[in-house]
């Protein structure tokens, strides 16, 4: 089953989820243990250029994820939530799909600013604005607080998975779990 029904998210939603987990860690180990190199070392800058990359690859990850929710239904949770939580959910979702574009968005726009390069496996990229010194500290700063963010926001998911999970005791986290075969 690739695409969604209103019983089970399909294959592809859930290899996206799943995908797009495992990148962020990536993304995340990549900018953390960069220090294990020296500055202006080779090992340091390739780490970072990874980074730039993993990023840039879940933004296009998201967009596809977007496109597969949108074609088709959502799963419905069993027992229905209240509506208070389904706004709550809707409000978290759009704060992880907002943090999922904007922080990759930031991170192009950091290096078009600083007149970097915008590598994207074998590719350059085009800039999105051109070198501003002015510009750069406000973006990188936009750019670390959404990162900082994102853990935050991280935590909160995999909490609510596991509070719908074995307090409420529906089918949300189930239904984005790989179906086992028989």
């Amino acid at each position: 089953m690739l695409k969604n029904t209103e019983q089970r998210y399909g294959s592809l939603s859930i290899g996206l989820h799943w995908l797009t987990l495992l990148l962020m860690i990536a993304v995340y180990a990549l900018m953390e243990f960069r220090d294990i190199f020296p500055r202006g070392s080779a090992g340091r800058d390739l780490m970072k250029e990874f980074h730039f990359m993993v990023g840039l690859l879940i933004l296009a990850l998201v967009v596809a994820r977007l496109l597969v929710r949108f074609s088709g239904p959502s799963p419905r949770i069993v027992p229905e939530q209240s509506p208070l939580m389904h706004k709550l959910a809707q409000l978290a979702h759009l704060a992880l799909y907002g943090f999922l574009i904007l922080t990759p968005l930031l991170g192009w726009l950091l290096l078009s600013v600083g007149g970097k390069p915008i590598p994207f496996f074998g590719f350059e990229l085009p800039a999105l604005l051109a070198p501003d010194d002015g510009l750069k500290g406000t973006i990188k700063d936009l750019h670390e607080t959404l990162a900082n963010i994102g853990y935050a926001l991280i935590a909160l998911h995999a909490v609510a998975a596991i509070y719908h999970h074995h307090v409420l005791k529906d089918n949300t986290l189930t239904n984005m779990l790989p179906k086992r075969r028989s």
